[in-house]
């Protein structure tokens, strides 16, 4: 394996022996974000409820925690994507589930955002945190800078109850995320952390999981 670092990004180069062919793997070395790893600690300003609060993400210890960055605020698609998850609160709460969104902007930017009218492209009142990542630093460390115009990338990351990173997405910049993807997956992981079955493609509640085994698994595709 030869490893060559070019600004912020790693490429790995990997030969293949089954493949024959080589692989090149191109991650951005600055993020401290991996799956299956302690997600990235914080501490920052947000608008909570209306007011400045200092939050930091093990505040939510023993929750799960949806994290989503957004480019900027008094923009176009990052209202409809921070509204439509504030407005599906409860359904979060229900699933122990902690949301936060957060940009490169102020927490002044953000209040003043609050207390402007959707009908004028606002947030109105909300019921989650927004963070405030003025110096860039939590951005950096999930990986989703996009440092020539110091904002974020639309990443969305799940935190387990234990701190640990399970789900990382990100899109580019002219793309909103889907709620209800994201309560699908937070589903699927709570009911794979309980019942030690994983899911297949598209799993909803109620429907069929797959027993992890050469033999058991057998009886999921048996049916399917």
């Amino acid at each position: 394996m030869h490893k060559t670092a070019l600004c912020k990004f790693t490429f790995l180069r990997i030969f293949d022996p089954a493949c024959c062919h080589l692989v090149i793997f191109v991650t951005n070395v600055m993020s401290k974000a991996f799956i299956g790893k302690p997600a990235p600690e914080f501490t920052t300003t947000a608008v909570v409820d209306g007011e400045f609060k200092s939050v930091s993400l093990n505040d939510y210890k023993g929750k799960y925690v949806v994290l989503f960055f957004y480019p900027l605020d008094f923009t176009f698609v990052c209202p409809t994507e921070i509204v439509a998850f504030s407005d599906r609160y409860e359904e979060f709460k229900k699933l122990n589930v902690q949301v936060l969104a957060c940009s490169t902007d102020s927490h002044f930017s953000h209040l003043a955002w609050t207390n402007q009218p959707r009908k004028d492209g606002g947030l109105g009142e909300m019921n989650i945190p927004i963070l405030a990542d003025t110096n860039h630093a939590i951005s950096t460390d999930y990986g989703v800078l996009k440092e020539d115009e110091g904002i974020a990338y639309r990443g969305l990351f799940i935190i387990d109850p234990q701190g640990t990173l399970r789900q990382i997405t990100i899109n580019d910049l002219p793309v909103g995320r889907s709620v209800d993807e994201t309560l699908r997956l937070l589903q699927a992981f709570q009911y794979t952390d309980k019942h030690g079955e994983v899911c297949p493609a598209g799993w909803k509640p109620g429907q069929d999981t797959i027993k992890p085994g050469v033999k058991a698994s057998k009886e999921y595709f048996n049916k399917h």
